[in-house]
């Protein structure tokens, strides 16, 4: 049966941010994931880990202005000093918290920049963050994100994150395959994910249409979580998703589709 890790990000809305860590325990979790815990003191984030007895399994590099508009930074040409700082900051925050992987967002394609500037720009910023992030003992992930709610966000596709961490050539850079973006990006869901097994550090879930929990949608979550036990993926399952109504009310998907 796959791990599931709760988003507190996503989840449990229903609360402020810091007390989301004793509803997903009370849910049955032991884990969790967010995107940002940079509004937060590391040491307090850590205690309510610590007190609810959670592991944290993600977060994210500093993404920019989030609540201007931007997702991420690390294809940015006149933003690799902002970018290295972020690194700096998530390895600190990350050595609090007892994270051992960090997801870097590439961010959307700035208007007006070469294409061959934008690739080279995020393959040098992936190289930097990956040997800072081994140094630290981190894997560094990057997610293809879906251009119906990121639109113009510039990597989308599994073969695409693939070459370019091919182009990287760093052994502790992987993907972080996200089902509903793939979904919405290029389907074929259980052939890609066994093909890339190896390459795939760390995997997140929503159904599709709504981006709401598991068996809302189009997506047979039952036959996934089995065929992700059969090719054997051993890390975590972010749940990711949009509550449809009150969090706990829809938590009966584990039960029902991951047995």
């Amino acid at each position: 049966m796959p791990q599931f890790a709760a988003n507190l990000t996503m989840l449990f809305n229903e609360v402020p941010f810091l007390d989301r860590f004793e509803r997903a325990a009370q849910a049955g979790f032991t884990a969790v994931e967010f995107l940002f815990p940079y509004a937060w003191p590391a040491a307090e984030v850590r205690e309510r880990l610590d007190a609810n007895k959670l592991k944290l399994v993600l977060h994210n590099v500093p993404p920019g202005d989030w609540d201007g508009g931007e997702r991420g930074i690390a294809c940015h040409p006149d933003r690799v000093d902002e970018f290295r700082a972020g690194v700096a900051k998530a390895i600190d925050y990350a050595g609090v918290l007892g994270v051992h992987q960090l997801n870097c967002l590439a961010g959307k394609v700035p208007a007006g920049v070469d294409p061959a500037l934008l690739r080279s720009t995020f393959v040098a910023n992936l190289r930097y963050a990956a040997a800072e992030f081994k140094r630290a003992g981190l894997r560094l992930l990057i997610e293809p994100i879906n251009t119906n709610d990121i639109p113009g966000f510039y990597l989308n596709y599994t073969k695409q994150a693939i070459d370019i961490l091919d182009e990287v050539g760093a052994d502790n850079a992987y993907v972080q395959y996200d089902i509903y973006h793939a979904q919405r990006m290029e389907g074929e869901l259980a052939a890609t994910m066994q093909k890339y097994l190896a390459r795939i550090g760390h995997i997140q879930l929503a159904d599709n249409p709504g981006r709401n929990e598991p068996g809302t949608g189009e997506i047979n979550y039952a036959f996934l979580f089995a065929h992700l036990d059969r090719i054997g993926y051993s890390g975590w399952i972010g749940c990711e998703y949009k509550p449809a109504g009150v969090t706990e009310a829809g938590l009966g998907w584990r039960q029902r589709l991951a047995q």
